[in-house]
């Protein structure tokens, strides 16, 4: 028999329930948080982090490394590229 799919739906049988009220759904603790609270604890990219201090280990230039005159990079000597007498740059930048 054909299914005509324009026909306006007939409603379920008497005593027949949907599968949403078999659910019990109850609201959670995240949606009666408060927004503020949530929108704190996100933190976005490009943030404002000038309140923030990092700590971080400086180590000097060694013997075996020179800094490139064009992107100001310390580099390994094995990746220096110029010749003698010229400014130093590195193999990125030749």
């Amino acid at each position: 028999m054909p299914t005509d799919y324009d026909a306006p739906r007939t409603t379920d049988p008497a005593g027949a329930t949907s599968a949403l009220d078999e659910l019990d759904l109850k609201p959670t603790a995240r949606a009666d948080s408060d927004e503020a609270e949530v929108v704190e604890s996100l933190e976005l990219p490009g943030a404002d982090l000038s309140g923030e201090e990092l700590t971080v280990r400086v180590v000097p230039k060694q013997e075996d490394e020179f800094t490139c005159t064009r992107c100001f990079l310390v580099q390994h000597h094995s990746r220096k590229v110029s010749a003698a007498g010229e400014d130093p740059y590195c193999r990125d930048c030749a």
